[in-house]
Formats: C-alpha cells, sequence, structure tokens
C-alpha cells in the first residue's frame, strides 16, 4: 500500500450492493472541492466496472486502485 496516494476524505461503501456505492460516490464528490482525492473502499465486484464507467462518464479520475483481501479500494480526484 505504500504506492497509495494520499486522499483527503475517505467513503466505505463496503456491504453496500450495486448500484449504492456509485450513487454514495455520486453524492459524496458533489459535496468536495475541486483536486481533492476520496478513497472509496467496496466489496461488490461490480465496483471494478462500475467506478471505470462512472469516471469515464463524470470526467473525475481514478488515479489509483487496489484490492486488499475482498476490498476495494479506489481513489478518485474530483475534476
Amino acid at each position: 500500500m505504500s504506492d497509495a496516494p494520499t486522499h483527503d476524505r475517505v467513503l466505505d461503501a463496503k456491504g453496500l450492493l450495486c448500484p449504492m456505492p456509485i450513487v454514495k460516490l455520486a453524492k459524496f464528490v458533489r459535496e468536495m472541492d475541486s483536486q481533492q482525492v476520496v478513497l472509496l473502499e467496496a466489496t461488490d465486484p461490480g465496483a471494478v466496472p462500475d467506478v471505470a464507467a462512472w469516471s469515464r462518464n463524470t470526467g473525475h479520475p481514478v488515479i489509483h486502485q487496489e484490492t486488499v483481501d475482498k476490498v476495494m479500494r479506489f481513489w478518485i480526484q474530483k475534476a
């Protein structure tokens, strides 16, 4: 995890099923300042393609991604 970037906020979406991690992420990012980074943690395997698609559609880049055990972690920077 030493390669993981720093983050400003954490969004815990562990245990939530599609589409709730993305719904919560969208609301969370709206409340952030430009260039801030959120660390999203999710356990639903559907989060991987969902976050990628959401990032492409909104322009908020995923700057890092990793999986630790069954937790997918995404660092997303607000555009």
